[in-house]
């Protein structure tokens, strides 16, 4: 049994590098569902292997409906990583969580429409359990590192995950308050699901940018505004991510999600289309290394 870190970290605005990655090189990763955000950077913190995906492409310059969510997620399991670890920028629903927090998520409710949103389909169906949609090892590991870096953090959260690429109107942002959503934002799914399908434990950080538009007696927000806190939170952000890499028990011990499949398919063998099951040998391999 393998029993290696290999840390995925996908950076959200304001967050395209890490510089305290050693050895590091960006290194192009083929995806068979496309053209992931940009090559990934591959290197060690503290020993442990990482790989970083800024989630926009460098620059920022890929919209939140058009990532290629399944793309991405391909290559960093192509890339060997063994668990992810997300960064985003969000709008906060709830007074206490002001701008400069960040959050620890650990729900979501999806309102985003027509992003390829899973691996599977027609030739291979498979359903995965999103009750519980991020790892809890990793999530309490990320709430420490914020901390520890000095960061103002809540762990738990609710994160509505809206279209975009407009912000919300101020009828919306009252109606998701309504839902029990904490914070907003455009790209944590399909990501999250994508993640559980590719076996892949998964925790979100979300970095509070703004307080959305629900408070009557503010201005709206604007990107403005968003890029002067997410800049701002974006040192604490990397700082972090070194925390993290230290805190990391030596050996990792297997996740219940390592086998999220195991109980996930359901297309019989002699059913199963073989172009489909081709284009899964990452996202599948432990199935189909093992029969």
């Amino acid at each position: 049994m393998n029993d290696k870190w290999v840390i995925g970290v996908i950076g959200g605005s304001g967050l395209y590098d890490i510089d305290a990655i050693k050895d590091a090189q960006w290194i192009w990763v083929n995806s068979p569902f496309g053209q992931p955000s940009d090559e990934i950077l591959f290197g060690t913190i503290g020993g442990i292997e990482f790989r970083f995906l800024p989630r926009h492409g460098r620059g920022h310059r890929i919209a939140p409906s058009d990532l290629n969510a399944r793309a991405n997620i391909d290559a960093l399991k192509r890339a060997g990583c063994t668990d992810l670890l997300a960064i985003s920028a969000v709008g906060s629903l709830r007074e206490e969580i002001e701008p400069g927090r960040f959050v620890v998520v650990d729900q979501f409710i999806d309102r985003t429409q027509g992003r390829e949103s899973s691996f599977f389909g027609t030739g291979m169906v498979a359903h995965v359990s999103m009750a519980d949609p991020v790892c809890e090892r990793m999530a309490a590991l990320a709430a420490g590192a914020f901390h520890a870096a000095g960061g103002k953090v809540a762990q738990g959260g609710t994160y509505l995950a809206m279209e975009g690429p407009q912000f919300s109107t101020r009828a919306e942002s009252h109606l998701y308050r309504q839902w029990g959503a904490d914070v907003i934002g455009m790209t944590a799914l399909p990501e999250a699901k994508l993640a559980r399908e590719a076996e892949l434990p998964y925790a979100l950080v979300g970095m509070a940018t703004d307080y959305d538009c629900w408070r009557e007696d503010e201005d709206a927000v604007d990107v403005a505004a968003v890029i002067a806190q997410y800049r701002a939170n974006a040192g604490v952000a990397r700082d972090a991510v070194v925390r993290f890499a230290a805190s990391l028990p030596e050996s990792r011990t297997p996740s219940p999600i390592d086998r999220a499949l195991d109980n996930a398919i359901i297309t019989a063998p002699d059913a199963r289309d073989p172009a489909v099951v081709a284009r899964l040998d990452a996202v599948m391999r432990r199935l189909l290394v093992t029969g």
